[in-house]
C-alpha cells in the first residue's frame, strides 16, 4: 500500500491546476471553475502544530479557512476543499460543519502494484497510445465528463497536459472513437484518470481495452505501481478495476461553502 502522504503528492502533481498558491500547509488551487480537483484546497497539513486539539487549534484552522476563502473570492470561485477519509481531517471538518459546508462527490482511491499484469486480456488490438491529447481524444472525453464550452476545453487541456501523460484511444469498426484514457506518469508511478466511454459505445469491452493497454504501457516504462480515482456511486467502474488487480485504499469527498443569497458547481 502506498503512504497516504505521498499518495496525494502523486495525486496534485497528477492533475495540475493552472494557478497554485502553497502557503506551507495547505495547497490553493485554481483553474477557472474547470474540475473541482483543480479548484479546490488540498488541506496537506492543518495550521499550527499538526494535530492540535481545543480551541487554539480550532481558531488557526478558522483563521486559515477564513483567508482561503479569500483568495477563491478574489479569483469569482467557490471555496471547496477536498477532503480525505482519515483522522488528520477531524479538525478540519469540525470547523468545517460549523460553517455548514456541503458534502459532494465522495471518491474512492483504488491502487495495484505491478504483479500479475500479464494475467490481464487487452483484447483485440488497435488502441492508440500518444503523449499528447489528440483533438479526438479530448472531444470524447470532453462529451463524458465535460463542463462548458471551447475555452473551458482549452483549460482543460492546460491540465491535462500540466503532466507527462500518455493517452489511449480506441475506436469501434468503423472507425469512431469509443473510450479513452489517460496514464499520468508520476515519480515512478501511474495514475489512471479520464477513463470515457461514449453512451453508444457502453457495455462493448472497449474501456477495458483502454485500461489494459495503459497497464502495458506502465509496465513496459518500469512503473512501481498504479493508482485511479473513482465515485462511489460508479459500481460498475468499480467492478471493473477490481478485477484488473484494483484494491482500495481510502477515499476523500469535496466540501463546498454554502453559496451566499444575493441579488442578483465546480
Amino acid at each position: 500500500m502506498l503512504e497516504q502522504a505521498f499518495l496525494e503528492t502523486l495525486m496534485d502533481k497528477a492533475w495540475p491546476a493552472v494557478e497554485r498558491k502553497d502557503t506551507g500547509e495547505w495547497v490553493l488551487r485554481a483553474s477557472s471553475g474547470v474540475t473541482q480537483r483543480a479548484n479546490s484546497v488540498w488541506p496537506r497539513s492543518l495550521p499550527g502544530a499538526a494535530g492540535t486539539a481545543g480551541l487554539g487549534g480550532t481558531e488557526d484552522i478558522a483563521r486559515s479557512v477564513s483567508s482561503a476563502s479569500a483568495w477563491y473570492r478574489q479569483r469569482r470561485l467557490p471555496l471547496i476543499f477536498q477532503i480525505f477519509d482519515d483522522s488528520r481531517s477531524a479538525g478540519l471538518n469540525a470547523v468545517l460543519d460549523g460553517q455548514r459546508f456541503t458534502r459532494q462527490s465522495e471518491t474512492l482511491i483504488m491502487v495495484r502494484g505491478m504483479d500479475a499484469l500479464e494475467n490481464l486480456s487487452a483484447g483485440p488490438k488497435g488502441v492508440e497510445v500518444s503523449d499528447t491529447p489528440t483533438d479526438e481524444w479530448l472531444r470524447l472525453w470532453w462529451s463524458v465528463d465535460g463542463r462548458g464550452g471551447e475555452v473551458e476545453l482549452e483549460v482543460a487541456r492546460t491540465i491535462l497536459t500540466g503532466c507527462k501523460s500518455l493517452y489511449a484511444l480506441v475506436r469501434d469498426d468503423d472507425g469512431v472513437p469509443a473510450a479513452v484514457g489517460r496514464l499520468a506518469l508520476v515519480d515512478g508511478w501511474g495514475g489512471l484518470y479520464t477513463m470515457a466511454t461514449s453512451v453508444t459505445h457502453r457495455r462493448r469491452g472497449y474501456a477495458t481495452m483502454v485500461l489494459s493497454a495503459l497497464l502495458e504501457q506502465g509496465a513496459a516504462r518500469n512503473l512501481q505501481g498504479f493508482w485511479l480515482l473513482v465515485t462511489a456511486s460508479n459500481r460498475g467502474a468499480q467492478a471493473l478495476y477490481s478485477r484488473a488487480g484494483f484494491v482500495e485504499q481510502g477515499s476523500y469527498l469535496y466540501r463546498q461553502a454554502p453559496l451566499r443569497r444575493a441579488p442578483g458547481g465546480c
